[in-house]
């Protein structure tokens, strides 16, 4: 099976390994990967901030940088939820309505493309912790995944995950709003790395890198010893 990747501007600019070990599970699960060089944003910065002509220039070019028929697969929620829920708002009265239709059946989450369309769990992967688990609004509201992560961390030899309190409650990131917001999303993250913190955990896992650099952002500020991991390094740990 061939399968396109997208790299979000977050693990792009900021968190590369994440995207280097998402190749590597694909590879290990029988995908041959492609990579298009000239691909950037998925538009979502734009049209959360209300610039919805400016996030259709570049939605549109997503739409040509994945033409085709092959899986498109991301490390991040986020933006998946953004393509799958949002694309055929913007290009409802548009020449590419029918592509960005078929665009969105066709890009998956990391997680859920594992489990559900490739079926598979385990990858080999062992890491003596014990964790928690955050579910971002993006994966839990917008792609509905909530089994799917958890389904591929039992799978980790020697992890242990700790369900923490309130765990499907936002962190408090949502992109601007923690530049808008600042006091409320602070408030967020400082609640959810505490009910982390109260697992007696090391880890803080997740699908998203946005997600976990916020809560990073408030554990390092209110004195909290936790590692940040995405879901992808999780699985790739100990190989």
């Amino acid at each position: 099976m061939t399968v396109q990747i997208f790299v979000p501007c977050f693990i792009d600019q900021l968190y590369p390994t994440v995207a280097f070990n998402m190749v590597k599970l694909l590879k290990k699960a029988g995908c041959t990967v492609k990579y298009n060089e000239s691909q950037t944003c998925c538009g979502q910065p734009a049209f959360n901030a209300g610039f919805h002509g400016e996030a259709k220039e570049v939605c549109t070019k997503f739409l040509q940088d994945f033409e085709g028929s092959d899986y498109i697969v991301a490390p991040s929620a986020s933006c998946v939820g953004f393509i799958k829920n949002y694309y055929h708002q913007l290009f409802e009265n548009s020449a590419h309505k029918h592509q960005a239709t078929e665009t969105a059946k066709r890009v998956y989450e990391l997680s859920d493309f594992l489990v559900n369309v490739l079926k598979q769990l385990d990858f080999g992967a062992s890491l003596h912790a014990t964790a928690t688990y955050h579910d971002s609004c993006a994966a839990l509201r917008e792609c509905k995944i909530k089994t799917e992560p958890r389904q591929l961390l039992q799978n980790v030899s020697g992890l242990s995950i700790v369900e923490m309190t309130d765990v499907e409650t936002c962190c408090g990131f949502g992109g601007t709003f923690a530049v808008k917001f600042e006091p409320i999303s602070i408030a967020m993250g400082n609640q959810k790395i505490n009910n982390a913190a109260d697992t007696n955990a090391t880890i803080l896992i997740s699908t998203d890198m946005s997600c976990l650099m916020h809560i990073d952002g408030c554990a390092k500020h209110e004195g909290k010893n936790m590692q940040m991991m995405h879901l992808a390094d999780v699985l790739t740990s100990g190989w």
